[in-house]
């Protein structure tokens, strides 16, 4: 059956998380629901996770998410760039989202 909802994806680090992954977790299921997303799958990585930006990235794509779904920026490194290029960052706590650009900005 395919959804007629946007896709998404969460993301978080196990190392950041902490003892909190649980919560973490169902707080990314929590807001995609409420904001109307699919969440087909969340991605768990550590900090010895090799070449982490880009294993995202591909999984983005090969998913075709419209969002990546993360507890915090920490989890990102503190900045949604590059990931915002190709699909809106949100995050839980403080909920925001970091929306690509349909278009590029005037002047660019």
């Amino acid at each position: 059956m395919v959804s007629d909802q946007p896709t998404a994806l969460g993301y978080l680090r196990r190392d950041i998380s902490g003892a909190q992954q649980e919560w973490d977790e169902t707080q990314i299921r929590n807001i995609a629901k409420r904001l109307g997303y699919d969440l087909a799958k969340t991605l768990l990585f550590d900090a010895d996770t090799d070449y982490r930006l880009d294993q995202l990235q591909t999984a983005i794509q090969v998913s075709h998410a419209e969002a990546l779904i993360v507890p915090t920026l920490d989890h990102l490194g503190g900045t949604a760039d590059p990931l915002v290029k190709i699909c809106d960052v949100i995050t839980v706590r403080p909920e925001n989202t970091y929306a690509r650009w349909a278009f590029p900005p005037a002047g660019q």
